[in-house]
């Protein structure tokens, strides 16, 4: 290449020299300094591969932890709708309990006999009796029981074998 050094540069950094020869490697020559970075290359490697290995297992122990506080977190909020449908579950039937009891009172107080008498009026159509409507019976003092006309014959059970021949002799009969 042909050096030109007449013309002007206008960068402010000076123009690289270039080398006039560029030396040719040997593939197959292995120098002593490769042989010492490679191992520090192995060290290197190896190192990197011990950090990789920490960082995962790091990551590792921080996804379960999170896993496990979100179980923690989600058992929570399950007993807490637990929790509130047992409190509403409670106040209905503290509701209906208290209901009851007021039905219970109005039964009793309309159980009395103004208001029987009253409902019977109005709903069934009934009304007292007056002097018209009763009838006195005279009954005479003497005892309306009868007595027997007959007479009860209780048989003795008889044992089991003469049972069954009495039967069988009274068919033929």
């Amino acid at each position: 290449m042909p050096r030109n050094f007449n013309k002007y540069q206008y960068e402010t950094s000076p123009r690289k020299l270039e080398p006039e020869y560029t030396p040719k490697k040997n593939p197959y020559e292995v120098k002593k300094s490769t042989l010492r970075n490679s191992k520090k290359a192995n060290k290197k490697n190896s190192k990197e591969k011990q950090l990789k290995k920490k960082h995962r297992q790091i990551i590792k122990y921080l996804i379960v932890g999170f896993a496990i506080l979100f179980g923690i977190c989600y058992r929570n909020s399950q007993i807490d709708e637990n929790f509130a449908k047992v409190q509403n579950l409670k106040q209905e039937v503290a509701d209906v309990e208290k209901q009851n009891a007021q039905l219970e009172i109005s039964i009793e107080n309309g159980l009395n006999l103004s208001n029987l008498e009253q409902e019977a009026r109005e709903k069934l159509g009934m009304q007292k009796l007056n002097s018209k409507q009763t009838i006195y019976i005279t009954l005479p003092k003497s005892d309306y029981i009868e007595p027997a006309a007959e007479e009860v014959i209780i048989k003795e059970q008889e044992d089991g074998i003469k049972g069954i021949i009495n039967t069988i002799v009274n068919i033929f009969k």
